[in-house]
């Protein structure tokens, strides 16, 4: 059974290799790779000694619990990080690309905001681009995803540093972050990214969008977005929600990151109830379950067997 606002989406399906995602009939996993040492989360990974084979050994057990995308980065977007540079970056990302490339066919999306950086992740196997920027950030970047081919994650995104407000235990948050009306602000810069994205010839089915939680909004901004999840799915377009241990849910429960994962589980929850396609998360096994167990009610999808 599909839900009414997925039938109302431009395309049912998006074929990535030899996967394909049928929207409406269940929710997909995006499990995170931070390849950062500065990570809001704590799960980055370049301080570690080997940081290819810690990130392929967690890319394995990722897969082995339920991830259905890998997502890779090399530059933190966490309130008040430092921008790193594109070689950085490519030094960070490139080499577990090509790891995780050579051992599985998993479907690897490279999360960047810079064109070169996207260009060089997808020729060392990437398969798709998460831009946190919606084309906006690098002019170049629209132009990169067409002419590759590959779908594209536009994210919504008002961060500025200025806004930025840090609590050591609770972390980053944005504050005074002023909107006339926040879902229809959103979703016209949303319209923008899509824009943006037609100019280039990148085509509907290769669009999913992604609300921007945690990226320049309050913490009672973020709420109200995933209670209106649904304005941003009528759109047309599948929907990704990246809540995961974020710290809107840290300041909600007054809990550091590492004690986020119930936070993060009810935003799946409430975010699938409210039309999202796929939930980006650091906790791969507790969303898989948490997510079948949603779509089991809310999808009436047929319950798995496990043996």
């Amino acid at each position: 059974m599909m839900p009414a606002n997925t039938r109302s989406l431009k395309s049912q399906t998006l074929t990535i290799r030899d996967f394909t995602f049928q929207w409406g009939q269940r929710t997909y996993i995006m499990g995170i790779l931070n390849a950062t040492p500065d990570s809001f989360s704590g799960d980055g990974l370049v301080n570690e000694a080997d940081m290819v084979a810690a990130a392929l050994a967690r890319a394995k057990r990722m897969l082995a619990e339920g991830a259905d995308i890998l997502d890779i980065g090399g530059e933190s977007t966490r309130p008040g990080s430092a921008p790193v540079s594109a070689d950085e970056e490519l030094k960070r990302v490139i080499p577990i690309i090509r790891a995780i490339r050579a051992e599985t066919d998993v479907v690897i999306s490279i999360d960047t905001s810079k064109a070169i950086v996207a260009q060089a992740a997808l020729a060392a196997g990437a398969d798709m681009v998460n831009d946190v920027w919606g084309l906006r950030l690098d002019s170049d970047m629209a132009a990169v995803v067409a002419e590759a081919g590959v779908p594209i994650i536009l994210m919504h995104n008002r961060s500025h540093p200025k806004h930025a407000a840090i609590d050591p235990t609770l972390g980053g948050r944005y504050v005074g972050i002023a909107y006339e009306n926040l879902i229809e602000d959103v979703k016209r810069e949303l319209a923008h990214s899509i824009h943006l994205a037609h100019q280039a010839g990148i085509s509907d089915d290769k669009i999913i969008l992604d609300p921007g939680l945690g990226f320049g909004k309050t913490v009672e901004q973020n709420l109200e977005l995933i209670q209106h999840l649904g304005e941003i799915k009528a759109m047309g377009y599948p929907i990704l929600l990246g809540a995961s241990r974020k710290s809107f849910i840290g300041y909600t429960l007054n809990l550091p990151p590492d004690q986020r994962a119930e936070g993060t589980a009810a935003t799946t929850v409430i975010g699938i109830d409210r039309g999202a396609d796929i939930v980006r998360v650091h906790d791969v096994q507790i969303n898989v379950r948490v997510a079948r167990m949603t779509d089991a009610i809310v999808r009436r999808t047929s319950p798995i067997s496990h043996g």
